[in-house]
């Protein structure tokens, strides 16, 4: 089969034409599976599609036109009301993500207590001088004024997760700074629980390159050169 180890970028499918050659197809958004209500998303046109396949599909034959190039994934799950992010819960937002992922980072280490897997050798001996910390604030819906002291306080705990969460998202390529694409991953599973992370990245973008370095991403989270 000619289409076997031929990549189509998401959207598109592979054909095989009467010579026998593969070639990349827009994908038939109608011709998508069918979908569970949980796997909707809702694209940038704020219009629910069944999945990830019927919205790239969409884009695609769409190609060269503007509605095409600012048709996105704009988060996971149908589309509804998401309020407007106001100054002061931007603010907020950068207290509960490093919480979050410092949360995230412990419960994947608990996770390779029993099978391991979820972290790398370098990556475990980090998060286990997080886990062991007696100070370590455990998980909880805790009050802003709470998430800030530790921070102040145990500063040092926070510093890893950031740098972490960051590594995670910079894959294609990998080059120290993030894309669009790169945070559409994390921005898009997180929209509906947390309104203010499209405006915290867009702010977090200093010099409006539409790129996001490291030491832009760090200094968004308050985490020092």
């Amino acid at each position: 089969d000619p289409c076997r180890n031929f990549h189509c970028k998401r959207g598109k499918v592979c054909r095989v034409d009467k010579q026998g050659k593969p070639s990349c197809i827009c994908q038939d958004p109608a011709a998508c599976p069918s979908t569970k209500e949980y796997e909707h998303v809702c694209g940038t046109d704020n219009k629910t599609y069944d999945g990830t396949c019927q919205l790239f599909g969409t884009k695609c034959q769409l190609e060269g036109t503007k509605m095409g190039r600012q048709l996105h994934l704009d988060y996971m799950g149908s589309c509804k009301y998401i309020p407007h992010c106001t100054d002061y819960e931007v603010d907020q937002f950068p207290l509960r993500m490093r919480d979050w992922l410092k949360n995230i980072l412990v419960q994947y280490y608990e996770r390779d207590l029993d099978t391991s897997g979820f972290l790398t050798e370098k990556q475990r001996s980090k998060v286990k001088k997080i886990y062991q910390n007696d100070k370590r604030l455990v998980a909880g819906d805790h009050p802003v004024e709470l998430l800030l002291h530790d921070f102040e306080k145990n500063y040092h705990m926070y510093v890893y997760p950031v740098h972490w969460q960051f590594h995670q998202l910079d894959q294609h390529p990998v080059d120290r700074s993030l894309t669009h694409s790169e945070l559409a991953p994390l921005r898009a599973s997180l929209v509906p629980m947390e309104h203010c992370i499209t405006r915290f990245f867009q702010e977090c973008d200093g010099d409006q390159d539409k790129l996001i370095a490291l030491k832009e991403w760090c200094h968004c989270f308050g985490i020092k050169e």
